[in-house]
């Protein structure tokens, strides 16, 4: 005699009724499986969203028959804010009549905490669009520039980190670093435009102390969306050249900073890259979400959030060879253009 296992009348149906949904999640699971990647992720996005949206676990039990979410991360890295950010400036382009413009920002105002006591127009009635009131102009006593110092603070912002550049690499917040290289790119010579090799990240380092005795150091600033958003030059320096890296137009708010490693290499940014009185001095200019257009009043062929970019590229500008000149000069104060994030790195006495 022989034991059976197979279920008779009733349970039989019941057996095939509870393993029909996992054959089936297979065989789904299989066919996204054999898709190219552009197209899984397209087709596991909305997926992935609503894992992470719908509570008590609702889609939990897709992981039991071999699928699995994107990271959340990888998902808001898929997100597509370029065209996002694109849009959010046409938006911005449009003029608001006039009787809709004192609610639209003084929702604005008391969102983000804005204060236009210090505006050089207080009425709102005078911004014909959101763009208008987004790169407002401070009364000129709001803002008075320091003259004890060398250095000045080029913006409003909060400041994420400030320190000296340890083995080559920066922090975007407290325990989070990315490259300096990579983020800066690699060395150029200003006077016959070639490329310096670097074997190691630390030769990269000193190849930007050009003063024995000196050390490099950094400082981050977040422009938060109430504060205002022009920056001007830190301090007295030559700006020689300029390097633009398409790329992504992540938040850049602290928050997202501490979850996203090297999310400033990530970013669209301006390098502006020249030299002060102690040696090697940048200034860059990072993009974020809704702020993805960077554009410096003496840079006429910068062009920023443009559709269509190759990962990884970047384009170089040299103020000395193509104007004959110098470089450009900048006071301490001098106005510049508006950003969200900014990131100096400066080569300067040891304290």
């Amino acid at each position: 005699m022989c034991q059976s296992n197979t279920l008779q009348g009733p349970d039989l149906h019941a057996g095939k009724w509870l393993q029909f949904p996992q054959l089936a999640l297979r065989r789904r699971l299989g066919q996204l499986s054999c898709m190219s990647k552009p197209a899984l992720k397209l087709r596991s996005w909305p997926l992935t969203i609503l894992y992470y949206l719908l509570p008590f676990g609702a889609l939990k039990p897709l992981t039991r028959v071999g699928w699995r979410p994107m990271s959340r991360v990888a998902l808001y890295k898929s997100v597509p804010t370029r065209l996002l950010s694109r849009a959010w400036g046409r938006l911005n382009q449009v003029e608001l009549p006039t009787w809709l413009r004192k609610p639209v920002y003084s929702l604005y105002i008391w969102t983000f905490g804005v204060n236009m006591k210090e505006a050089a127009v207080e009425d709102l009635h005078h911004y014909r669009n959101l763009s208008e009131f987004f790169r407002r102009k401070l009364k000129p006593q709001a803002r008075p520039v320091c003259c004890l110092h060398s250095v000045i603070s080029p913006s409003d912002g909060k400041i994420l980190n400030f320190g000296q550049v340890k083995n080559c690499e920066v922090e975007q917040v407290k325990g989070v670093t990315y490259s300096l290289e990579s983020f800066l790119g690699p060395q150029i010579n200003p006077e016959d435009l070639q490329f310096s090799q670097t074997s190691s990240c630390n030769s990269f380092q000193k190849q930007l102390v050009t003063k024995e005795g000196n050390e490099l150091y950094h400082c981050v600033i977040y422009l938060a969306p109430g504060d205002y958003h022009c920056f001007h030059s830190p301090t007295d320096w030559r700006v020689s050249h300029r390097r633009h890296f398409p790329g992504s137009l992540m938040s850049v708010n602290p928050g997202v900073a501490r979850w996203i490693k090297e999310l400033f290499c990530h970013n669209e940014r301006v390098v502006l890259t020249g030299d002060w009185k102690h040696g090697f001095f940048s200034l860059t200019a990072v993009g974020a979400t809704n702020v993805g257009s960077i554009r410096i009043y003496f840079d006429q062929d910068l062009h920023t959030n443009s559709p269509r970019y190759s990962k990884g590229s970047y384009n170089d500008f040299s103020f000395i060879t193509n104007n004959n000149k110098e470089g450009i000069p900048m006071r301490k104060g001098e106005h510049l253009e508006p950003s969200l994030s900014i990131v100096l790195i400066q080569d300067s006495h040891k304290v």
